[in-house]
């Protein structure tokens, strides 16, 4: 599995920053972190194998049908979001952790996130209170 991984590591580089409206993060065998200024965050993908993504979109704001594909295998990766924004989760986890849920309170009308991935052996966490120990990993 660690073969693996490297080779994928090569092959899926990470692209995207702070400024950036998509993300595209690969962290394999190390640590990614970022806090975005992106003006209209589309979404993008996130794959954390043997390794963590810790990301903070609190100051983003939103595009109009923003998805966010998350991957974990022996990883982790925790997102910060707005109080405000709803999510919508449809990530899975076989013997990993997930926690995406939106605040209580949150208006109807409020940005929409769609989370889609899977938590294999690791664990995920998004929303206001996500803690940064992803990128411990």
């Amino acid at each position: 599995m660690a073969i693996a991984a490297a080779f994928v590591k090569r092959a899926l580089p990470s692209r995207g920053d702070e400024e950036s409206d998509e993300l595209s993060l690969v962290a394999i065998f190390d640590g990614i972190e970022l806090k975005s200024r992106a003006n209209a965050f589309k979404g993008g993908s996130m794959l954390a194998w043997f390794g963590g993504i810790d990301v903070d979109l609190s100051e983003v704001a939103l595009a109009p049908g923003a998805r966010l594909s998350v991957q974990t295998v022996f990883g982790g990766i925790a997102i910060r979001t707005p109080a405000n924004w709803r999510l919508e989760s449809n990530v899975k986890a076989l013997a990993g952790g997930v926690d995406a849920r939106t605040p209580l309170g949150t208006d109807e009308d409020a940005p929409v996130l769609t989370l889609e991935g899977m938590a294999l052996l690791g664990g995920i966490a998004v929303g206001p209170k996500a803690e940064a120990t992803a990128a411990e990993s």
